[in-house]
């Protein structure tokens, strides 16, 4: 049975779940929420996909998840790959939960204020204390890095996945890899995995559609 995954190529948190989908070679397809016309808070999405109003949602038979996080765990028990080993399992979700908190929620809402609202709705103030934060995590993150070609243990697991959700985007959110040398190093070595697709080649949907 092919799994299904509600979502839209703007949406990192999706792409966590899609990328991870692609690379487990499991069976999938993506289905177009069309976003930003409100298709996620109509009526229908929020009795029969989502009530939460949210992308993604996996549908796998009689399995419906939202949540990112909770959708890797899915494929990686499902798959068989990408939880880590047993010595570091608690690892990679430690750095699911972080990205979660501090990368992901922080570069997902600073994206949106920057390049999806009219320029003159565009709050300077909450973006430039955002920015502040941002700063903080990839300082982190790219400590963490030095000298490590993955996140956690010797491959690609969930904390990879997971934290380069928004970071491969191109819309400007206060990232440029230059400036961090491990980060960008190590999405290098995400995007030359076999199965790596941009997240505009790997799910419907693109800012041009709305031009």
């Amino acid at each position: 049975m092919t799994i299904k995954l509600y979502c839209f190529g703007e949406s990192g948190n999706s792409y966590k779940a899609a990328l991870a989908l692609e690379l487990s070679g499991l069976d999938w397809e993506p289905v177009f929420v069309d976003f930003f016309k409100g298709a996620a808070r109509s009526a229908d999405y929020l009795e029969q996909v989502n009530n939460m109003g949210e992308v993604p949602v996996l549908v796998d038979g009689d399995i419906r998840l939202s949540q990112s996080g909770a959708i890797q765990q899915y494929i990686s028990d499902k798959s068989g790959k990408f939880a880590g080993s047993d010595a570091d399992k608690y690892e990679v979700l430690r750095w699911v939960l972080w990205d979660n908190h501090k990368l992901s929620s922080q570069a997902g809402m600073t994206r949106f204020l920057m390049n999806f609202l009219p320029e003159d709705k565009r709050p300077q103030e909450v973006i430039g204390f955002m920015l502040g934060r941002l700063k903080g995590a990839y300082t982190t993150l790219n400590a963490h890095l030095e000298g490590r070609d993955w996140i956690v243990g010797d491959g690609l697991t969930n904390a990879d996945i997971s934290c380069c959700g928004y970071l491969l985007y191109p819309e400007p959110f206060g990232f440029d890899r230059a400036e961090w040398p491990n980060i960008d190093r190590w999405l290098k070595n995400i995007e030359q995995l076999d199965g790596w697709k941009h997240p505009y080649d790997l799910m419907p949907g693109h800012p041009s559609d709305r031009a």
